[in-house]
């Protein structure tokens, strides 16, 4: 420890920076300590009456550890590292836990390069979680493949600290031999989880192998029994899948250090309009939970459960890490400090996103359109469909009867269905998945994207296929984005040119295309219900959520974990 250091936590010299007149959001003991901070080299040098090289009176507002999210995919945001840290830090995030398995899935080992690369030129902490299902699934196909031996040389890469979520918990409960040898090591750092509707003693063996956390809870009764188990849980809050007013009935003080915020994904909008963690913390609050209850879940919470020693605190050797805010009931940053230097102000990012030139990110979208057929074939008109959800990304499986013209789905417009098909967009294999669709409400007009979780093939869908072909050919001269077509023509689009998931631009170029679109969307039928229109369809081909979802390789039953026929009654 440098001397110095020492001599100014005594208060015998002035430290570089004192924060006075401060209302201290101590989460050791959950009291407001009414202290000076004294700051020096980036770390809090010690609380009480200092005097410093620079002095700034805080007036007595509030002053809370930097907000940190314990899990989320910086390529849901829509917008690279660097803009995404301009987006979340003036919402009081200094600290994030990435897990960048969107692009592995679409560039493998370069793609993660490419995001440590990216989120060193931003003061933003971001921490690495290694992907650990690249692919998902083996039913479908994604644009690389990360095994035991790539996921041990990845650990080495700076930031990392850790296997991000199993999301393939059948293959760890009935111990597949790669998913456990992928466990195994990672077995000295941390492994996250994914395990939706896991209990029992399927949920003892799926901890038993190493995983710590899950972020995939939607009742109370599944958080205590995970909790139980010595589990971390995280109450998510996303711009789709909203957890936390759900879960709080199942938040208790005799457990809640075990309880984590995270946002996993969301985008540009609703981190400009509504808020980053600080949100989650804001709905817990007017849930009933203490507020420095909600501090804790996302601060010290998160720095204890992945190691993190130097953050999620004002304490001395801590890092200077701070959120400064005037209402302990409702937080609104004021400023952020991330290591003793303002990086926000009035929800302003006071820096600049740094653009990472790397042309292995960019052209990754390549299938010929002239290789599939988008007929469905159908014997039977009584066909599985895919009903949503609201507010969540989990779906209903369906029957319904529908009208066959020459074995192809001919939809009756007075009717709630909708054509589906996810097109692989890796490898030029013309794989094209096939489903129908309720629930969603457009009408004379095909919307296709490329982000597609997780193997973020192209995903389109419309009401007749003439613009549904449209919408896919634009996906591939824009390389890679958002499409709306109607009657024939291209509304609008959103360019993603990074590895068909992120664009340079900045967030708010993003929340501008996406609520144009958005709105056009919903004028053509799409319905209300439904938070986001284009995030629920980017779930549609995640085969690790249930009921039934659709990949390239077709229909695929979330619980029996397996390919369906299109038409209902084989697989009954």
């Amino acid at each position: 420890m440098n001397r110095e250091l020492i001599k100014q936590a005594r208060g015998e010299v002035p430290a570089d920076l004192v924060l006075k007149n401060c209302k201290i959001v101590n989460v050791f003991t959950k009291t407001i300590e009414e202290e000076d901070i004294a700051i020096s080299n980036g770390i809090i040098l010690g609380t009480g009456t200092y005097h410093g090289k620079e002095e700034i009176d805080c007036h007595g507002l509030f002053v809370s550890p930097g907000f940190m999210d314990g899990h989320c995919h910086i390529e849901s945001s829509m917008v690279t590292p660097g803009e995404y840290a301009k987006l979340v830090m003036p919402n009081g995030t200094t600290t994030v836990i990435a897990d960048s398995h969107e692009i592995a899935n679409v560039c493998g080992k370069t793609g993660i390069q490419y995001m440590i690369e990216s989120a060193a030129k931003v003061p933003l902490d971001v921490f690495m979680m290694i992907p650990s299902c690249v692919p998902a699934t083996a039913f479908e196909t994604n644009g690389a493949i990360l095994g035991p031996k790539e996921l041990e040389e990845l650990k080495r890469l700076p930031t990392v600290i850790g296997l991000g979520e199993m999301m393939n918990y059948p293959g760890v409960i009935q111990g597949d031999k790669e998913v456990h040898d992928k466990l195994d090591a990672y077995q000295d750092l941390f492994i996250d989880g994914h395990a939706p509707t896991v209990f029992g003693k399927d949920l003892n063996a799926y901890v038993l192998s190493g995983v710590k956390t899950d972020h995939e809870c939607t009742n109370a009764e599944e958080l205590v029994d995970k909790v139980k188990r010595g589990m971390y849980i995280h109450l998510r809050e996303g711009s789709q899948t909203k957890n936390v007013i759900d879960l709080m009935p199942g938040v208790s003080e005799n457990y809640l250090r075990r309880l984590l915020f995270c946002s996993d994904d969301l985008h540009p909008s609703d981190m400009i309009h509504v808020g980053h963690i600080n949100n989650n913390i804001n709905i817990a609050i007017k849930e009933g939970l203490n507020p420095i209850s909600a501090i804790q879940m996302a601060t010290i919470n998160i720095a204890e459960c992945y190691g993190l020693k130097h953050h999620g605190a004002i304490a001395p050797g801590y890092f200077a890490d701070l959120v400064l805010f005037e209402d302990l009931n409702h937080i609104v940053p004021k400023k952020v400090y991330k290591k003793g230097l303002l990086v926000a102000e009035d929800k302003k990012p006071l820096f600049e996103a740094v653009k990472i030139e790397n042309k292995e990110v960019h052209d990754s979208v390549h299938f010929h359109l002239e290789d599939f057929s988008f007929q469905y074939q159908l014997k039977s008109g009584f066909v599985n469909v895919i009903q949503l959800v609201k507010n969540n990304v989990t779906t209903r499986r369906h029957i319904e009867e529908v009208t066959l013209i020459n074995g192809d789905v001919e939809l009756e417009h007075a009717r709630d269905l909708l054509k589906l098909f996810v097109v692989e967009r890796h490898h030029y294999t013309g794989n094209v998945g096939k489903a129908l669709l309720s629930g969603y409400g457009l009408r004379h007009a095909a919307i296709a994207l490329s982000v597609a979780h997780d193997s973020h093939n192209v995903v389109v869908v419309g009401d007749n296929e003439n613009d549904i072909l449209i919408a896919l050919q634009t996906i591939k001269e824009i390389q890679g984005g958002i499409v709306l077509v109607e009657n024939g023509a291209v509304f609008d689009y959103l360019q993603l040119e990074v590895a068909g998931l992120m664009t340079d631009q900045s967030g708010e170029f993003v929340s501008e295309k996406l609520e144009r679109l958005e709105k056009r969307a919903r004028e053509l039928g799409v319905k209300n219900e439904i938070d986001d229109p284009f995030l629920v369809l980017a779930f549609l081909s995640l085969p690790v959520i249930p009921d039934l979802k659709c990949t390239d390789k077709g229909l695929f039953d979330v619980r029996k974990f397996k390919i369906i026929p299109l038409e209902a009654g084989e697989d009954l």
